[in-house]
């Protein structure tokens, strides 16, 4: 699920539909993570971050510590409140990273 369209359509069926959508590369935001980043503007003019992350290793809780202040960046980039958060993660989850996922706002999405 690297392409725009994948998720677009993925979301469509869980009836999130978004009026824009536009990627961040993670370089603008000062990062060297390999994920994709994007923001979109849903129906409602609500802005929403989409994050997909694929890799081979297990994703643990330290990650999402980086994952989290991305957001932050990607909020100071945009220069707005971003209040959906989605992540759709095609790797092996740690319990706790997943936990701590949703505890932050998130919705975790397994690929």
């Amino acid at each position: 699920m690297s392409n725009l369209k994948e998720i677009v359509e993925y979301l469509q069926t869980k009836n999130i539909v978004f009026k824009s959508l536009k990627q961040i590369l993670p370089k603008e935001l000062g990062s060297r993570k390999k994920i994709a980043i994007y923001v979109g503007v849903d129906l409602k003019g609500y802005y929403a971050d989409i994050m997909v992350l694929e890799k081979k290793s297990r994703v643990l809780r330290k990650e999402v510590g980086d994952l989290l202040v991305l957001h932050e960046k990607l909020e100071k980039y945009i220069d707005s409140k971003i209040t959906k958060k989605y992540i759709f993660i095609k790797a092996p989850l740690c319990s706790h990273a997943k936990k701590m996922l949703e505890e932050n706002g998130w919705k975790v999405m397994s690929v």
